[in-house]
């Protein structure tokens, strides 16, 4: 095994047992010399927005989910402390230009505690320095010390602002992106992340269980915003990398209060079976239900022939399905899979910059960024200026030529969802229900409502003094389900409280033909004055 691996492991050991630390770091020591390369002098373009930057970083609990096995995989033994799930959350948001900033060393010491809230000072000192070797970066090397925007636990400015989750790539840290969520703090956001863990270990998993637990910790951080007095919850974007770059678009489909995906260079790409509707897909995750803007930041194009040579599969492609959603896709040419990344930009080594150099490849970073900032400004801030720039081409944005390329697509504005359904019958009247309904599952066969939905709304509206809606949903009940009997006894009561005493009477006997057992159908046929098998 390679020596970063061993070093990688070692990290992954201290976090769940600080006490190997003692142990492990003579031999790290004396390994380091030959094995590391100075940190990058990475360089992030951007300016700093209008606002300093807070931060903070909070260690809790998702007591909802367990987190540890009964047994400690590193040790074997039974697992000590709490096993609910941790979630270390780093929040960056507007405040005054003041205060002393932290270092970019100390954004990588918050990657010892993502999953132990116990190590000491010494502890965490030990486990960053073992994590930077892994990466190939001398501990001591200056650039570490460097200055960032943020200040820790600076006091938030007042006011409302927008609320952007940061999604991290497979197993990656809450630090990955730091300068862009400094950033988007700087321009007026309040930014939440948490590390990528599995469901039940550190280590992330490639299957939907993996996807889904990310998707259930960007929800975690919505409710932690919701406690943010900065936080407005009526404006929620998520942006994420690579394999959170995939969870977010999970975490969408289950809650439309998010109102903007970002995917930089998301697995949308890479993962299609776990979104095509197959039998390893999120079922949930449809066209309609994913009617937000999206923003896709891809790397520079596979040729055709890595394609092939990879097995790609390339005949499913969710953006293209995409149609009720504005769906931009920038191609970033100096860019490849890891530059996404600022945490690579800096430790990668020289090696892994061929084509485009280290520097190229920060400057797309950062160019990228700005994108990400322009689309959230239009999409939650409705910003003209900003919409004006995510439809320019790349010349008139003054973007370096043959950094980007650009592709737009219109989405339609009316998806065929519940939500669409009741605006419409809202607007328009409930009489309009069966031709809306039809109009819409003409658009999509996944817009569909159940028998027991209907029925259910229905007897909602009764109960709720709306007799009259109550029977147009039951009539549209029996148009979609014309041999359930349930509802055309449904439909034949709100008639009857509604005074139509002929139709209730054609109804319930209609409900007896396709339920000769059905004794209320009976009962009110004879209270009624209506004999049982006179014919409709």
């Amino acid at each position: 095994m390679r020596l970063m691996q061993h070093l990688w492991i070692w990290f992954l050991a201290s976090l769940y047992c600080p006490s190997n630390m003692s142990r492990l770091l003579p031999v790290l020591l004396l390994m380091m010399a030959s094995a590391t390369s100075a940190a990058a002098d990475f360089t992030f373009s951007n300016q700093q927005g209008p606002h300093g930057v807070g931060l903070t970083v909070s260690q809790r609990y998702d007591y909802s989910r367990v987190y540890k096995l009964r047994v400690d995989p590193i040790t074997g033994a039974a697992t000590q402390g709490e096993r609910a799930r941790p979630m270390q959350v780093l929040s960056w948001y507007p405040t005054r230009r003041q205060g002393k900033p932290v270092t970019y060393r100390q954004y990588m010491e918050t990657i010892a505690t993502e999953v132990n809230f116990t190590a000491d000072a010494q502890a965490v000192r030990s486990a960053t320095d073992i994590w930077l070797a892994s990466q190939g970066a001398d501990p001591s090397h200056g650039a570490l010390a460097k200055p960032m925007w943020a200040v820790r636990d600076a006091p938030a400015l007042p006011g409302k602002y927008p609320v952007v989750i940061y999604a991290p790539s497979f197993s990656a840290s809450a630090a990955e992106n730091v300068d862009l969520c400094e950033y988007l703090a700087s321009q007026g956001y309040v930014v939440l992340s948490s590390a990528s863990l599995g469901a039940r270990t550190r280590w992330m998993t490639v299957d939907l269980e993996g996807l889904e637990t990310q998707a259930a910790d960007i929800a975690f951080l919505i409710a932690t915003a919701q406690a943010m007095p900065q936080a407005d919850m009526n404006r929620i974007a998520v942006v994420g990398f690579s394999w959170g770059g995939l969870a977010n678009v999970l975490a969408a489909a289950r809650d439309d209060r998010i109102g903007a995906l970002v995917s930089l260079d998301g697995s949308l790409r890479g993962f299609p079976e776990f979104v095509n509707g197959g039998k390893d897909a999120a079922k949930y995750v449809t066209p309609a239900r994913l009617a937000v803007p999206l923003l896709y930041v891809a790397r520079r194009p596979d040729t055709l022939e890595s394609i092939n040579q990879r097995q790609i599969d390339t005949s499913f492609n969710l953006m293209n399905q995409m149609k009720y959603s504005d769906v931009y896709i920038v191609t970033m040419h100096p860019m490849t899979h890891p530059d996404f990344s600022s945490i690579h930009l800096r430790f990668a080594p020289e090696r892994a910059f061929e084509e485009y150099s280290r520097d190229e490849a920060a400057l797309a970073h950062s160019w990228t960024a700005r994108y990400v900032h322009q689309f959230l400004d239009a999409y939650l801030k409705n910003d003209t200026a900003a919409r004006t720039f995510m439809n320019n081409s790349a010349a008139a944005n003054k973007v370096p030529r043959h950094m980007l390329t650009l592709d737009v697509r219109r989405g339609d504005d009316t998806p065929p969802t519940l939500e669409t359904f009741v605006r419409t019958l809202g607007k328009e009247g409930f009489a309009r229900a069966i031709p809306t309904y039809d109009a819409l599952h003409a658009k999509s066969a996944t817009f569909r409502l159940e028998d027991s939905q209907i029925n259910s709304w229905g007897y909602q509206l009764l109960r709720g003094g709306r007799g009259k809606d109550a029977v147009e949903i039951f009539k549209l009940g029996v148009h979609v389900y014309p041999d359930n009997a349930n509802l055309f006894d449904s439909l034949a009561e709100a008639q009857e409280k509604t005074g139509d005493r002929d139709q209730a009477i054609r109804n319930y006997r209609r409900s007896l033909e396709l339920n000769p057992k059905n004794g209320n159908a009976v009962e009110r046929l004879k209270a009624l004055g209506s004999t049982v098998g006179a014919q409709r």
